[in-house]
């Protein structure tokens, strides 16, 4: 018996043609990156809406876990650069 091994999982993201940035279209099994482009092509461009498609291979995501929602969102104090709302901008500067 001969083992058949899985094609990776590739994220699919899309750029349209009146968007500036890339959307998740959907996921996909393919072989490789070059493949998964042109997979996704056929799959989620049916109508020429897309100018640019990004593919990444599942495995490569990193992701946060939605139970770290709190500490990794919320502000920290101990951060002030973060919002330097206490800068006094010459006039010259103009707006920023």
């Amino acid at each position: 018996m001969t083992e058949t091994k899985e094609w990776p999982l590739w994220e699919i993201f899309i750029r349209g043609q009146h968007g500036m940035s890339h959307r998740h279209v959907g996921s996909l099994h393919a072989p490789d990156a070059e493949r998964a482009i042109k997979n996704a092509r056929d799959v989620y461009t049916r109508r020429n809406e897309g100018t640019s498609i990004w593919v990444v291979e599942a495995s490569a995501i990193s992701a946060s876990s939605p139970s770290d929602k709190g500490p990794l969102y919320e502000p920290s104090t101990d951060k002030v650069y973060r919002h330097p709302t206490f800068y006094k901008l010459p006039d010259e500067a103009g707006n920023m």
